[in-house]
């Protein structure tokens, strides 16, 4: 399997941004941030986004941080 996004995992999951938030525990403006590259998920959350998805975290790409930001 080739590296995909969190963005990527989330729609592999079939799950919106609300939804995805919501399973996650966190707030629709955290899951933006990790898909735009602004924030990191740590490594528990990697593991949760793994589970609802079936993607491994091994395959999972974090955007690099924008410069500036």
């Amino acid at each position: 399997m080739p590296k995909i996004t969190i963005k990527a995992v989330r729609t592999n999951a079939d799950m919106t941004i609300d939804e995805w938030a919501n399973a996650l525990g966190v707030s629709k403006t955290t899951v933006c941030n990790w898909e735009k590259g602004i924030t990191e998920p740590n490594l528990s959350m990697l593991q949760k986004m793994s589970e609802l998805s079936g993607v491994p975290i091994d395959f999972m790409v974090i955007p690099e941080k924008k410069k500036g930001e």
